[in-house]
């Protein structure tokens, strides 16, 4: 190694040289070692340059006295030298990892790892101006571990993410560990870069600033050794993408780096001058003086914030802001200030959060936000007296319908048109909420019980006369409110959101498309109450499967045997038996009849699976569950679980159910017989309809509604609807059944009617699995004896 000193190379300085020397310009190796004495010297400022320009070591005039130590260290680290950075890549994807090294290869000498062991046992060994993270293929506690253990051992690391672009709430928790930034996935190569290699020297320039206003303070005395100082760092400054500048003590800017024009759009010469607040949004002016205010009065020495520029153009840039309070000799206080572009950043966030608080479909508020503001609304009206708001909460009438007939896509239509009818008639103040399916809730801040109940009222009214409109025909529905108040002497939302539910079902029991207000002596909310209570025991014995299913023998009258079995269910409550008629008017209040039918279903195939004697079970269907498009899932998993042949399954639906919808009903019927099921129709001739309506349906069973069974032999004309129900069955090759068989003589009219099934009490009560094999041989010897 040599030491070149007072050499002449024109115009070209140290830094240039180290340069030329390591391109291999000149006739010198390119690993010579290179020691740097500037005239001005920066220690922060000066390390980050020599790495960049690869220079061994720096050091300043004044410490000539230890030279020689400085000179043995180089030589005895010597290695290649490089102008990269060194990056430490966590990507368990090999060719992933292969493709970011390549394109990252030109600043950044890359160390890849695939996992976080590795990761943090490289860290602690060696040092790297960044972390690069997958967070996209290693979503874990472990991740979150490898971040905070990096971050414990050195707090200033930089360190980069990329992130899965619909993963909210995983980014959120990675930025509040203290990652540096990300890079959301899918993402341009150039744009991990340049992010890259802003996050691994950002640090250098934060520290470089303050040790650049220390020196200034240094060397204020000397006005010559000031504009050598000045015009050391100025080639830095130019060449930075942060706007770094200088504010006086009455906030006005006296310098400014060319990075402001590239950021704002605005000229260097006609900013000087001007409050940085000028070209601000209004919303920020106010809060960025008083930050300002602060540290010139010295009762903040620095300070962070994140504001909006209005760029020359008109649009908005969200920038981070970081002040430092700076006094010279004379004690004038001053305030330097860098600002980063963060737009991309922030509009990630603001996106993250909008759509962590928004229904995607309708765009209004979803549960989770309403759930925080009805806290907080309570939370206000507790702490003041006399406060008054109101809770509106709205379910569409008959909305299943439409999906049901029209399809999901016409019923996302019909509520992305029920939002703009909410938006257009409910003022900007109040609230509105998407709960989940078709209910909805508005919280009215501010509004007594009168004006809450007219708002309610013209919501209906609108929602009333709007024409829905799908391909081929307009249509109308309504919508059934429940509405109660907030107020002092009610201010818990949990009791609030129970009124208003309350509320709801009253309106819709009492003929929808109404509002109903909560009120504690109203004996329909009472009832509405005691009703939903129970619903919700209900609920909470088929989800702990608290049930036992009886089984009714249906004989065969040609055989003389019995033909199958109806599944009829019972719930086990608090050691009691409880009968259908008990709890099934409670589901059906919470429209949760699929979770009744779901568990009948499941229980009943395992049964058939587990006993010779069910050699094939009639399982009846709500009409709410019978359209819900989980249950032919739902059954053809319990079949293929249990390994039951849907041979063996019979599914009935009464016959006012099916009419409801026939189109759809129909096309249930077809899937079942597809699948291998068979079919019946309950309680025929309750519905009043024609006898063609039995060609429609492809079933295999037409059930004889037993009001007609049970007086046939008194009422002529109940005897002749039997008869004829039977024969149109058998023409259309469908066979009979006759319910509520009560007795011999009614047994013995069937079978002389020629009717193929029967059912009731003469034949059998409907008895638990454990006493069925021993009945059926009592009903076959006394059956076949009469």
């Amino acid at each position: 190694m040599s030491l070149l000193r007072e050499l002449n190379v024109g115009r070209i300085d140290g830094w240039r040289f180290a340069r030329m020397v390591r391109s291999g310009l000149l006739h010198t190796p390119k690993n010579t070692p290179i020691l740097l004495t500037p005239p001005t010297y920066c220690e922060r400022i000066a390390e980050t340059t020599a790495r960049s320009y690869s220079i061994d070591a720096v050091l300043p005039f004044e410490r000539q006295d230890i030279l020689p130590q400085v000179l043995a260290n180089v030589l005895s680290t010597h290695l290649e030298k490089s102008s990269r950075l060194n990056l430490l890549l966590l990507e368990p994807n090999p060719l992933r990892a292969d493709e970011i090294c390549q394109h990252l290869a030109l600043n950044f000498a890359c160390t890849h790892v695939t996992s976080h062991t590795a990761a943090l046992s490289l860290y602690l060994q060696n040092q790297y101006a960044i972390v690069l993270l997958d967070a996209t293929s290693t979503r874990s506690e472990s991740a979150k571990q490898l971040v905070e253990s990096i971050l414990k051992h050195n707090p200033n690391q930089a360190i980069v993410t990329i992130i899965d672009n619909r993963d909210a709430d995983y980014a959120e928790q990675l930025l509040l560990l203290g990652v540096t930034d990300f890079v959301r996935e899918p993402y341009d190569i150039s744009i991990l870069s340049k992010v890259c290699d802003h996050a691994a020297r950002r640090e250098d320039f934060m520290v470089s600033y303050a040790e650049f206003a220390e020196k200034v303070e240094q060397l204020s005395r000397s006005e010559q050794r000031y504009k050598d100082l000045f015009s050391a760092h100025q080639r830095i400054l130019l060449h930075l993408n942060t706007v770094v500048m200088e504010l006086d003590e009455t906030g006005l800017i006296r310098f400014i780096n060319p990075a402001w024009e590239q950021l704002s759009g605005h000229g260097i010469k006609m900013s000087l001058g001007h409050e940085l607040t000028e070209f601000t949004v209004p919303q920020n002016r106010k809060p960025l003086r008083e930050v300002m205010a602060r540290i010139l009065s010295g009762h903040e020495q620095q300070a962070q914030t994140e504001i909006r520029l209005m760029h020359k153009n008109g649009r908005e840039v969200w920038v981070e802001c970081r002040f430092q309070l700076i006094k010279n000799s004379t004690s004038r206080a001053t305030i330097t200030a860098t600002l980063d572009n963060i737009h991309e950043r922030k509009e990630a966030e603001l996106q993250l959060r909008h759509l962590a608080l928004h229904d995607t479909l309708t765009g209004l508020h979803n549960r989770y936000y309403f759930d925080q503001q009805l806290n907080n609304l309570c939370n206000e009206t507790r702490a003041a007296e006399d406060e008054e708001h109101a809770l509106i909460y709205i379910d569409l009438d008959h909305f299943k319908i439409i999906n049901d007939s029209k399809g999901h896509q016409q019923g996302d239509i019909v509520l992305k048109e029920v939002a703009e009818l909410f938006n257009h008639n409910i003022d900007d103040e109040h609230l509105i909420f998407r709960i989940g399916g078709d209910e909805f809730a508005v919280l009215l801040k501010h509004k007594s019980l009168l004006d809450a109940h007219l708002i309610a009222e013209s919501i209906c009214m609108a929602i009333d006369s709007h024409q829905f409109h799908s391909e081929e025909q307009s249509y109308a529905i309504s919508c059934s409110i429940g509405l109660t108040q907030i107020t002092t002497e009610n201010c818990d939302p949990s009791e609030c959101l129970k009124q208003a539910d309350i509320a709801l079902y009253v309106a819709k029991s009492l003929g929808r498309n109404l509002v109903h207000c909560y009120s504690k002596e109203d004996s329909h909310n009472n009832a509405m109450q005691t009703g939903l209570e129970w619903g919700h025991n209900v609920r909470q014995a088929l989800q702990n499967n608290q049930i036992e299913l009886h089984y009714q023998p249906i004989w065969d009258f040609k055989r003389a045997q019995v033909a199958y079995f109806e599944v009829l269910l019972r719930l086990k409550i608090n050691d009691e038996l409880i009968f259908p008629n008990q709890f099934i008017p409670s589901l059906e209040m919470l429209n949760d009849t699929y979770l009744m039918d779901q568990c009948v279903i499941r229980n009943a195939i395992h049964a058939v699976s587990l006993h010779r004697d069910l050699n094939q079970v009639a399982i009846n269907l709500s009409a709410q569950s019978f359209l819900d498009e989980r249950l032919l899932p739902h059954i053809q998993d319990c079949l293929v679980e249990y390994q039951v042949s849907p041979a063996k399954i019979i599914f009935e639906i009464t016959e006012s159910a099916s009419i409801n919808n026939l189109n759809a009903t129909r096309s249930m019927i077809e899937k079942l017989n597809d699948l291998g099921c068979h079919f019946s129709i309950d309680d025929f001739g309750t519905g009043f309809s024609t006898f063609s309506y039995l060609k429609q349906l492809p079933a295999q069973h037409v059930k004889i509604d037993g009001s007609f069974v049970r007086d046939m032999l008194n009422d002529p004309i109940d005897h002749a609807l039997v008869k004829a129900v039977h024969d149109i069955s058998q023409s259309l090759d469908k066979r009979s059944v006759a319910e509520y068989v009560e007795n011999e003589e009614i047994f013995d009219a069937l079978k002389e009617i020629g009717v193929d099934y029967g059912q009731g009490y003469y034949i059998s009560r409907p008895l638990p699995i454990e006493k069925l094999s021993l009945a059926l041989k009592t009903i076959l010897l006394e059956k076949t004896a009469s």
